[in-house]
């Protein structure tokens, strides 16, 4: 039985996923599906850049806001209902194009969803008594360094959830998270025939884009929208994991100046896109398509044309 088609637009933070993804969906009579692990969360739009409707220019676009910061949100959660988006997609004739840098959720719907994808609440509870210690989110993230330094390089100190979720893949399975991630794509092939794509920047271009964003993030009232999820006990768990909550909320509190915070803001999101490029260079399926000196319509072009091309 043949697979259905399915396009992913993916690479590191700030290097153009949206507007590629779109430029696609408009040539394709297409719909976005997103892989963000943060864009899942209403209230925190400028912290993880989530589109806005005239970046959206009429296309249809999946799975953002649908949770509030304090709900708890698995791979598994977004797995079911990203699949039932990309199913209708296909029911009414369209292409669905997978946006988002959450490696790991690109995997979920790509590849075989194993064991590892379960969890057990007492191994949860205990991290996260951890995690709520003085200086408990380095010792989790030392904890991990100890048996997966591969995971523990790829991680921030800060992305609790994500630490916390390494650990217990090996306290469940005795194997790191890349071991059983490669033991869970061996049990059999995804539902998809995909295709994934990357624009492809200079590193210090790359770099360039980030500073520019953080910038506009600030003239977009990134200081207000922290100010707010401060103020809920709720939200703290998950807006403490988005890059810049943090830094921001330091400033915030007088604990450092703004324009330091907005320094240490830049350089954490640089270090995401290393690990992000980690990743992404690990995968032997992404495509990485020139950006420089191109626009977004361009890589577009390049892009819908390859994927034309392998269809025939």
């Amino acid at each position: 039985m043949t697979k259905p088609r399915l396009l992913v637009v993916t690479g590191p933070t700030a290097s153009g996923k949206t507007a590629v993804a779109v430029e696609i969906a408009l040539r394709a009579n297409g719909e976005v599906v997103s892989a963000d692990s943060m864009q899942i969360y209403r209230g925190m739009d400028i912290l993880t850049a989530m589109p806005t409707e005239e970046e959206m220019r009429g296309v249809a676009h999946h799975m953002l806001a649908l949770a509030d910061p304090g709900e708890k949100y698995s791979v598994a959660a977004y797995r079911d209902m990203a699949l039932k988006c990309i199913y209708d997609i296909l029911a009414r004739g369209k292409q669905p194009i997978v946006c988002g840098g959450t490696g790991l959720y690109i995997n979920a719907l790509t590849r075989p969803l194993g064991f590892a994808a379960q969890g057990n609440e007492e191994i949860r509870a205990e991290l996260m008594r951890i995690a709520e210690a003085p200086d408990g989110r380095a010792q989790l993230h030392a904890m991990l360094a100890q048996i997966d330094p591969e995971s523990a390089a790829r991680l921030h100190p800060n992305d609790v959830r994500r630490v916390m979720r390494a650990l217990e893949i090996y306290r469940l399975t005795g194997r790191t998270q890349t071991a059983q991630a490669a033991l869970d794509a061996q049990r059999g092939e995804g539902p998809f025939d995909e295709r994934l794509y990357a624009p492809n920047w200079p590193r210090d271009v790359l770099y360039a884009r980030i500073e520019r964003r953080v910038d506009a993030m600030l003239e977009a009232g990134l200081v207000a929208e922290v100010r707010h999820l401060m103020r809920s006990d709720a939200a703290l768990s998950t807006a403490a994991q988005a890059i810049g909550y943090k830094e921001i909320a330091a400033a915030l509190r007088g604990e450092q100046t703004l324009d330091a915070a907005v320094n240490a803001l830049k350089q954490a999101t640089r270090n995401y896109a290393k690990r992000q490029l980690t990743w992404f260079r690990r995968d032997a399926r992404v495509r990485w398509i020139p950006a420089q000196e191109r626009t977004a319509a361009q890589l577009a072009d390049t892009i819908w044309s390859d994927f034309c091309a392998e269809r025939r």
